[in-house]
């Protein structure tokens, strides 16, 4: 059930481009905040309490006033292939993250797997064109770090008890949107003209990709290992890559379809801790050899 966020955010790009005004990512993102952190906030009856005010208005920055804006600078300054794979590092910087701050152990399964998941998401996104603007590449690192050092955040301080998933994301949405608008209201403003396909855009980006996504990602948090759950991300570039040749015409070469299976089988691995059985944990060679003779 995770994993339908990523599989959601994936569509963001294209619904973006067919839908929504143009020039307004700022009030896209407040849309995808806003509106529903508060239906959120409804729905749950709860608001935060003592250290939870801070602890939520930081985790809304993190995750969405501080990354909704970098993510549409990078999406704005370089080619969407060069964003897509700044933005699949995430799992590798989490997995770093978990062992500073989490004190986890550091999993080089996870961690390897993370980097085979960027060069397959490169394979598949990169063109021979792909152009690297400093700002633009600041900005899609600034993002990933911005939103993993979010997630890390949350599995490190966990949820209040009896307070829901949906809940615990619109505090977070709530927090975000208000980080978002006056920076919206100053820059930006609402766009002019709103029409019927752009209505159907800033619902579905605020219900299914704000307020569902959000809190069945909150919800995978807090019950699966954080750096397995940060390898799901690598789902939204691929979604994105998908719906650019269902939807938009493009088509995939042979070396593109091998990264997209590449990084599917990194974020499948990614979700499984194998243990390594010991070479002084097997029994003597004689004594085998002995079980093996009584055996038949």
């Amino acid at each position: 059930m995770t994993a339908i966020a990523p599989i959601v955010w994936g569509t963001s790009y294209i619904v973006t481009t067919e839908l929504l005004p143009p020039g307004h990512p700022l009030f896209a993102a407040l849309m995808r905040s806003l509106p529903a952190g508060v239906i959120a906030l409804v729905i749950a009856r709860k608001l935060p309490k003592g250290a939870w005010w801070w602890k939520s208005a930081i985790l809304g920055t993190l995750n969405i006033g501080l990354f909704f804006p970098l993510l549409f600078i990078a999406a704005g300054r370089l080619p969407g292939g060069v964003a897509a794979t700044l933005g699949a590092t995430q799992p590798i910087l989490v997995t770093i993250l978990a062992v500073l701050v989490l004190a986890e152990r550091l999993s080089w399964w996870r961690l390897g797997w993370g980097l085979v998941g960027v060069g397959g998401v490169a394979l598949v996104v990169l063109g021979p064109g792909a152009g690297f603007d400093p700002v633009g590449i600041a900005a899609g690192i600034g993002g990933s770090a911005a939103m993993g050092v979010g997630v890390i955040l949350a599995k490190r301080w966990g949820r209040p008890p009896g307070l829901s998933a949906m809940g615990f994301a619109g505090w977070q949405l709530a927090a975000g949107g208000l980080v978002l608008l006056i920076p919206t209201l100053v820059f930006e403003g609402i766009p002019a003209r709103i029409d019927a396909a752009g209505v159907a855009g800033y619902l579905w980006l605020g219900l299914i990709g704000g307020l569902l996504a959000y809190t069945l990602w909150f919800r995978g948090i807090g019950r699966l290992p954080v750096t397995a759950t940060a390898l799901l991300g690598l789902l939204s570039p691929l979604v994105a890559a998908s719906l650019g040749v269902t939807i938009g015409g493009e088509t995939l070469d042979n070396l593109q379809l091998a990264g997209f299976a590449l990084a599917l089988a990194a974020l499948a691995a990614g979700q499984f801790s194998p243990r390594f059985r010991r070479q002084d944990s097997l029994p003597p060679l004689t004594n085998r050899f002995q079980q093996s003779h009584e055996l038949r």
